[in-house]
Order: structure tokens, then sequence, then C-alpha cells
């Protein structure tokens, strides 16, 4: 290996799979249908869901959240309450400090972000976590 490149970990088809399907079971046993939006580092989307009976514009939010989390490598509702709105215009609102925008770590390094919306911000970080723990990764 140069200094010119570093390895990469990706997050497969199969780990969005399996994220996808813990998240609709959590959201399902909660009886809170929602939105469930998986991106890639680079905020990318690799797979997303809108449950039956889910508000429709929630799924706009919940990919929000999941690039916001990708971006700064932490929870979306990390981001200081003072500074969200302008972050949201710098962006064209492409950031959000809504709750419920994960990010995903596997063994030390940020493979993507999972945004969930259509339920409290409480309700959507459980689902978000129910979608981590089903692959082994961390919020941090």
């Amino acid at each position: 290996m140069t200094d010119f490149t570093t390895p990469t970990r990706t997050l497969t088809h199969a780990g969005v799979m399996k994220m996808l399907t813990a998240a609709v079971q959590k959201a399902e046993e909660m009886g809170q249908p929602q939105c469930i939006v998986i991106v890639d580092a680079s905020g990318v989307t690799l797979g997303q869901i809108r449950m039956t009976g889910a508000k429709f514009l929630s799924l706009k939010s919940a990919a929000t959240k999941a690039c916001t989390a990708a971006s700064i490598r932490a929870p979306s509702d990390a981001i200081p309450e003072a500074v969200g709105p302008a972050i949201a215009a710098a962006t064209g609102n492409a950031v959000t400090r809504l709750g419920g925008g994960l990010p995903i770590f596997i063994e030390g390094d940020c493979v993507g972000g999972i945004g969930i919306g259509s339920g409290t911000a409480d309700q959507d970080k459980d689902v978000a976590n129910a979608a981590l723990s089903a692959i082994g990764a961390r919020d941090s």
C-alpha cells in the first residue's frame, strides 16, 4: 500500500438486507410503520423501504437523517440546536438535527448511516438500533 490510498470497508447488500429486515421487524413489533433508509459512507442510498402506513414525506427526512449521520459520523441529533438551522440552510437542507439517524460503525470504521422516520424520535432510534444490532454494528 502507498501513502496515496487506504483500505476501505464497505457495507454489502447482504448487510443492508439484514438491517432492513431487522428494522421492519422492530417497527412491526412496536406497531409503528416506518420509513427506513440506509446509505453508504458517502451518502449513496443502498436500501430503503416505506412500510405500509408510514408517512410518505418521512422518506425524505429518513434519507436526510441517514446522510447526516454518515457525514458527521454521529447521531443526527448530535448537531447543536443553535447551529441546526444554519447548517440546514448552508447545505440546502441536506443536513438535519432530527433524531433517528445513526452512523454505522463496523470495527471502528464508519461504513454508512441509517435514518428512520415516521415515528417519534425515540421510536426512530429504537428501530435504527435494532438494524445496527442485526449486523453487529454500533453507532460510535
